[in-house]
């Protein structure tokens, strides 16, 4: 009996283990999206990321994000975002008024001034679903099956997909592979979230995905020119024939020449061992090491819980926000996306939002102490004498203004 026992509790033990490290698996987008720079703003479970605001109703379900316009109100992302492309799955009921704001301010009040409101609408409203709303109207969409409600509008109930392009004061839009808009603006609204409307009817979102555009590349001519050395110290900084920068031994740093307040930054990293340690720091001293806001990167969890970081976790904004969630691996290229904001700062690991935090500390001009919001270098870290990474296709843009 007693054998048994231990047999069974083996059994449920190991079970255990496994619902706790395959159940809640988040699903990734495909390795060619995350190369081209694709990340998802919804990742088809919680709101994380985004922010309700007026008196809509916002739910989960089946990887949807719905709401039945009962009423009115926005599902705000956290992040505001420049230029870059975007792409949203949406589907409505026949008489649904709803759509997707762009640049959005926090509380939009007018479509021609404060934003761009990417209309879902019924075919007999003055901007029907494509439209740029106060702006520009859609092109008309014939359907192969003309809807009575919609008099020929949008099938009820179907999915649709837009695709958007925002690059400075040109917005393009295509509606299930069809562009009906092509609208420039000649004062344009520069940075904004996106939002997601509840206004009448009932709508739901899923795919909610975007690639930021207009990034340096930071190691194009194959050699360090765009970086300093000068705080290098311990660590050793080259660069081979494929234009990867190795970074081993510490301590010490490489940080970018140019300084950088908001901006976004894309890069892919490997950790060329077991648990090792490094970071990305942003709006850092020059005259400092380490004197910035770090981005973590460290892929070692506990108890084979990945929503259990050891040491803050990669993605994480280390001793401010542990990473939600490990999803990199040692010995495997990642894909890493850094998003600052004045005092917001939201990061994302193969496409998967990992933290997203607001700094409320008092200003101080290291990071470290407190909020900074001046400008400062990006530096990648060489944490000890263990140190062995590799980095790749690092690319940034300042955020417009």
């Amino acid at each position: 009996m007693k054998s048994f026992l231990y047999l069974l509790m083996g059994a449920l033990s190991a079970l255990q283990f496994d619902s706790v490290s395959f159940a809640a698996e988040p699903k990734l987008l495909p390795r060619e999206m995350l190369e081209e720079g694709w990340i998802q703003l919804f990742d088809g479970e919680t709101l994380f990321g985004w922010k309700p605001t007026g008196n809509a109703k916002w739910e989960v379900q089946d990887g949807e994000i719905r709401t039945d316009g009962a009423k009115p109100g926005f599902l705000m992302s956290t992040t505001e975002w420049g230029d870059y492309e975007f792409s949203v799955e949406f589907r409505a009921a026949a008489d649904t008024n709803s759509g997707v704001f762009l640049r959005s301010a926090a509380e939009p009040k007018d479509p021609a001034r404060d934003c761009y409101e990417l209309n879902i609408a019924p075919a007999d409203n003055p901007f029907p679903t494509g439209s740029l709303v106060a702006r520009q109207k859609a092109v008309r969409r014939p359907s192969p099956s003309p809807s009575p409600e919609r008099g020929g509008g949008l099938e009820d109930d179907e999915w649709h997909t837009f695709r958007v392009v925002a690059w400075g004061g040109w917005i393009t839009v295509e509606l299930d592979g069809k562009r009906v808009a092509d609208y420039t603006d000649k004062s344009p609204v520069r940075i904004g979230h996106i939002a997601l409307q509840s206004n009448s009817g009932r709508v739901a979102f899923r795919n909610v995905r975007l690639q930021p555009i207009e990034l340096m590349p930071q190691l194009t001519i194959g050699d360090l020119s765009n970086f300093s050395t000068e705080r290098g110290e311990q660590s050793r900084f080259e660069i081979n024939g494929d234009k990867e920068l190795h970074v081993t031994n510490g301590p010490g740093q490489i940080e970018t020449k140019l300084e950088y307040a908001n901006f976004v930054l894309q890069l892919e990293c490997k950790v060329n061992g077991k648990g090792l340690n490094s970071g990305i720091f942003f709006r850092a001293l020059r005259d400092g090491r380490w004197a910035g806001y770090e981005s973590q990167i460290n892929n070692v969890f506990k108890d084979g819980d990945r929503t259990r970081p050891a040491d803050f976790g990669t993605g994480a904004i280390y001793r401010r926000q542990p990473a939600r969630r490990v999803v990199a691996d040692d010995g495997e290229w990642f894909f890493k996306t850094i998003v600052a904001d004045g005092p917001h700062m939201a990061v994302w690991v193969n496409g998967y939002q990992v933290s997203d935090w607001t700094d409320d500390r008092p200003p101080k001009e290291n990071a470290r102490e407190g909020l900074r919001l001046k400008p400062g270098v990006i530096a990648i870290q060489g944490h000890d004498p263990t140190t062995d990474f590799w980095f790749r296709d690092i690319q940034v843009a300042e955020l417009p203004r």
